[in-house]
């Protein structure tokens, strides 16, 4: 990959992660040259699953990679919730309804497999990766934005977009804030199927199990031929204030009083590292002249509703079809973009979006995590839904609005109060 821009790009994105690669395809496809810088000596990613709901399969579709998404991945029947203490089911979405309902399937995939499809689209649209590129400066020109690097170099584009992640030197131009800790933290494990087939498990469905301060998380991967677990809970080290914390020993603690089948996965996770769970506020500006935030470094969300990287995806799936309703013709040197009117357009819409995905995934994690009465109530609650109620998942899966007016109506929460004990 080269290490000098070979000529001027339209567009520069800084960060080669699921939203740069995501976004740089979207905006190529609108004809546009566009230039990733990715920090690392290599593009690709770590982690294990991913969940991706209807609102993002549909815009997979679009860029012709739903297939062989599909492929690498797994269309489950169901989501299912079940309590983590006595593994008793809860709720269920049925999965082939769902994607009746939407008309996009709900599809379970490996992070460094999304990662590697849009790596290959990208290079395919002729998009230029650049890595070995650590960004530490942005600021705006006459004629767009210049990005500046640790080893000296710089380089200029009519838009810049930001997909640094939640660390992000760009949103400092608008906003003076910091991660804000959950006190959570993240256990994974992929293992080969034949590690789990003999165990109580659920080999072609999402299993979540909601418990005290925890929870834990199933689900196949790779055509079934991976399986796929996340174990998360509340951190006394990082309520206490102390730096080490999310340890081994504190895994086990908060999972002890759990049910069997939970405890069988507990065995598999892996114990030499882990994910401390961060997000950040919500803030509405997002754009800075010419240069634009996009997915975590605008919007990084707990993992709750499984839509951080479905958000950053869409980030870049509206800008391209701003880009496309209003482009004029390409002349000279210039892309022929009316940048303030995409960016204005882009601005309006999605910070309240994500802003929704970001409250309700803070809100979501609460209601998983209770215990005492509100646990009892909040199981009422649950079994009491319909499964094929959508009421609360409307608003979220449906297709990704251009513009405020089509932004779906939120749902409205029950209150543990009315449970039906």
């Amino acid at each position: 990959m080269e290490r000098s821009p070979s000529a001027r790009a339209d567009v520069i994105v800084v960060g080669g992660g699921i939203g740069g690669l995501a976004a740089a395809l979207a905006l190529t496809r609108q004809d546009l040259r566009v230039r990733v810088y990715e920090q690392a000596p290599a593009f690709g990613e770590v982690g294990a699953g991913l969940q991706l709901a209807p609102n993002c399969t549909r815009i997979l579709d679009r860029y012709g990679l739903l297939a062989e998404a599909a492929s690498l991945g797994v269309l489950p029947g169901n989501i299912i919730m079940k309590d983590a203490v006595d593994a008793g089911e809860l709720t269920r979405l049925d999965l082939r309804d769902l994607e009746r309902r939407y008309g996009y399937p709900y599809l379970v995939i490996h992070r460094s497999d999304l990662h590697g499809i849009l790596l290959r689209a990208c290079e395919r649209a002729g998009v230029e990766l650049v890595t070995d590129s650590h960004c530490t400066a942005y600021e705006n020109t006459g004629a767009g934005a210049r990005v500046r690097f640790a080893d000296g170099r710089a380089d200029e584009a009519e838009l810049v977009i930001a997909a640094d992640g939640l660390h992000s030197v760009a949103r400092e131009l608008l906003v003076r804030d910091e991660p804000v800790s959950s006190a959570y933290v993240a256990y994974r494990a992929a293992v080969p199927f034949e590690e789990v087939a003999t165990r109580d498990i659920h080999d072609k469905d999402v299993v979540v199990y909601v418990g005290p301060h925890c929870h834990f998380v199933q689900y196949p991967l790779r055509g079934g031929a991976m399986f796929n677990q996340v174990a998360v809970f509340e951190s006394p080290k990082a309520l206490a204030g102390e730096e080490d914390w999310g340890t081994p020993d504190e895994l086990d603690a908060a999972f002890a009083t759990t049910c069997d089948q939970v405890q069988q996965g507990l065995a598999l996770m892996w114990r030499d590292r882990w994910w401390r769970m961060y997000d950040r506020d919500p803030i509405t500006t997002w754009v800075s002249g010419r240069i634009a935030l996009l997915g975590d470094a605008a919007h990084p969300p707990l993992q709750y509703m499984a839509q951080g990287a479905i958000m950053a995806i869409e980030d870049g799936w509206v800008l391209g079809e701003h880009i496309a309703a209003q482009r004029a013709r390409r002349s000279g040197n210039g892309s022929g973009v009316d940048w303030g009117t995409v960016l204005a357009a882009y601005e309006a819409v999605r910070p309240e979006h994500c802003r929704r995905v970001v409250d309700t995934a803070r809100s979501w994690g609460e209601l998983w995590h209770l215990d005492g009465v509100r646990r009892v109530q909040r199981n009422a609650l649950l079994r009491a839904r319909d499964t094929y109620d959508y009421s609360f998942v409307d608003w979220i899966y449906g297709p990704t609005a251009l513009n405020p007016e089509e932004e779906a109506e939120m749902f409205r929460p029950l209150p543990l109060e009315t449970a039906p004990l």
